[in-house]
């Protein structure tokens, strides 16, 4: 199976790395100032999960189709690299998209057909240095794909038997529409409250009304899952309050790292997009609504911040 990936960054490089080490054919698509990195010092990855410097095959454009491609853009980056992808998608080629949230999937099944379009998503922390180099951050690296239609249960048993060769044990789930809102759900919780209130996790909860305010932002977010038909299972619900209210934690969304740097960031991709589908279905989102204003205030003066 000929694998492209879209990109070399923390997610696509970790675990295209891992594939490529374990000699599945995989090529990065990726810009030319990348494609001379990866050719002058190789794809670097440092993990407590082991180390890894190899030679990869990159590719800065594509003239022909491959049989899967991994897509783990960032989501404001998503309608350049359905463009860029484009070429590289035939008859019979698999996307397995591994971007947050899930408002991504239409844009995707419009552009390329349902057909064509899995589900997935990963749980990895993962940054990219200054010289280009994959951190894995801790010992999470939790990939997981399936089926979003009886029609591509045998496309994603493909692409799993494929994948599974990179040593990170990936997911075939038979609800995987079920697992990406979970994720969505936690996602939103874990972002917006990091972000609105500039602080990991622990700092939150120090605060007098710091768990309060948490567990009422997860609830917010619940119930619009709820509503859309992917209400979290018990056991989902328990792994998200555990993490939510770990006394003590630095964790930190992803979203709230970008903003500390003054990049841009997923806030409609992932509060915006919850908190439509909270006031579609009814659900009062006090704390959504103020997530993302703060957000998008945030990216109002961006601009301007990072002028010289």
């Amino acid at each position: 199976m000929r694998i492209i990936v879209l990109g070399a960054g923390g997610i696509g490089g970790y675990f295209g790395g891992r594939l490529a080490a374990a000699g599945v054919d995989v090529r990065f698509l990726v810009r030319p100032r990348r494609a001379e990195l990866l050719a002058r010092h190789g794809l670097v990855i440092t993990s407590p999960l082991g180390d890894l410097r190899i030679p990869v095959e990159t590719l800065t454009g594509v003239d022909s189709s491959f049989d899967a491609v991994l897509l783990a853009c960032k989501a404001y980056d998503l309608e350049a690299a359905v463009e860029t992808i484009a070429p590289a998608v035939g008859p019979s080629t698999t996307i397995l998209p591994l971007l947050n949230g899930v408002r991504h999937l239409d844009l995707l099944d419009e552009r390329f057909g349902r057909e064509r379009v899995l589900g997935g998503l990963c749980h990895i922390g993962v940054t990219v240095n200054a010289a280009g180099e994959i951190r894995h951050l801790n010992m999470l690296q939790r990939f997981v794909l399936g089926a979003r239609a009886p029609s591509q249960v045998a496309a994603a048993a493909a692409l799993h038997e494929v994948v599974a060769r990179g040593g990170f044990e990936p997911i075939l789930s038979d609800a995987i529409m079920q697992e990406m809102w979970e994720k969505f759900t936690f996602l939103a919780t874990y972002a917006g409250m990091t972000t609105l209130m500039r602080a990991p996790i622990g700092a939150i909860l120090s605060a007098r009304e710091g768990e309060a305010i948490m567990r009422e932002m997860l609830a917010e977010c619940i119930a619009t899952a709820g509503t859309g038909g992917y209400m979290p299972r018990p056991e989902a619900i328990a792994q998200m309050t555990a993490s939510l209210t770990e006394r003590g934690s630095a964790g930190t969304a992803s979203m709230f790292r970008d903003m500390v740097r003054n990049g841009r960031t997923e806030h409609e991709h992932i509060l915006g997009d919850m908190l439509v589908r909270a006031r579609a279905a009814g659900v009062p989102a006090p704390l959504l609504r103020t997530s993302l204003t703060n957000m998008q205030a945030y990216e109002a003066l961006r601009p301007a911040a990072a002028a010289p």
